[in-house]
């Protein structure tokens, strides 16, 4: 679910960037999809251990 949403907010940001769309807002939500991936994969390590 997660890899599904960083995938969609990639192709969103590469959209915005190309036809210049709501550029501020998608690079928002591009940061907090890197952010959530992080922290699932910092997270999964820890309780992985």
């Amino acid at each position: 679910m997660l890899w599904t949403i960083a995938g969609i907010l990639l192709v969103l940001w590469l959209l915005g960037l190309v036809f210049e769309i709501a550029g501020g807002i998608i690079h928002i939500l591009l940061v907090i999809g890197l952010i959530l991936i992080a922290y699932k994969a910092i997270k999964g390590r820890a309780t992985g251990s």
